[in-house]
């Protein structure tokens, strides 16, 4: 069962006492040439979301062990590594583990590293039909083994009455044991964050329409060789 917080009334300690508690926050990517206004969105957002984990912890008890999607290494390798992808997300995730958590790794790198080199494969136009269909069956495959292997992780580390937490992305495909409760922390920004995605992308677009129709007008003013 998942539940969804920062829109909702927060539960109470006793409520879930004796339960596996998980508290999933949504890893957003970050974005390529982002500007001034969606980088704020991002500070706001990951600002949120640290305000929020440390007033659940007063109710559900301090988060014994984090995990992050995408990232191979745990502890402080683990971290490292994430800083230099994601600060916000390594800033968020330092704060818990100056607390006493354990960043724990979920991600197999062989599967990861297969799953990143079809994802490339993928993004290649393929002529035949048929390959293409045997990339994506592959795909969806390595995908679901992936899943399953995360789930497994979560599943032996995460220990009786306790409280984890973890970063994934909002399309992930993740199948919690069903004795885990999960709390989807969903702070203010987020719908912010999805309105101004949407926004750049509609300009990307017609940025990307305008020099396409550029292009062509010089071409048919050019003159005949």
């Amino acid at each position: 069962m998942s539940q969804q917080l920062g829109r909702v009334e927060r539960p109470s300690a006793d409520q879930y006492k004796n339960k596996r508690k998980l508290l999933m926050v949504p890893l957003l990517q970050p974005v390529p040439s982002i500007d001034d206004e969606g980088t704020q969105v991002l500070n706001r957002y990951w600002d949120q979301v640290d305000s929020q984990l440390q007033n659940l912890q007063t109710q559900m008890g301090n988060i014994s062990i984090a995990y992050c999607e995408n990232l191979p290494g745990g502890g402080e390798e683990g971290l490292e590594q994430l800083k230099h992808v994601d600060e916000n997300a390594s800033n968020v995730l330092s704060n818990i583990i100056s607390s006493g958590a354990e960043l724990q790794s979920i991600e197999d790198i062989e599967l990861l590293s297969e799953l990143i080199d079809l994802q490339r494969f993928l993004t290649v136009p393929i002529s035949s039909e048929k390959v293409a269909s045997r990339m994506q069956e592959w795909y969806s495959e390595s995908s679901k083994t992936r899943y399953e292997n995360i789930a497994k992780v979560i599943d032996e580390t995460l220990q009786p009455d306790l409280v984890g937490l973890i970063l994934a992305g909002e399309r992930h495909q993740i199948q919690f044991p069903q004795d885990i409760e999960v709390f989807y922390v969903a702070p203010p920004a987020l719908d912010e964050f999805h309105k101004w995605i949407q926004q750049w992308l509609a300009r990307r677009q017609e940025e990307l329409s305008s020099r396409i129709n550029a292009q062509s007008e010089e071409s048919s003013d050019a003159p005949p060789d």
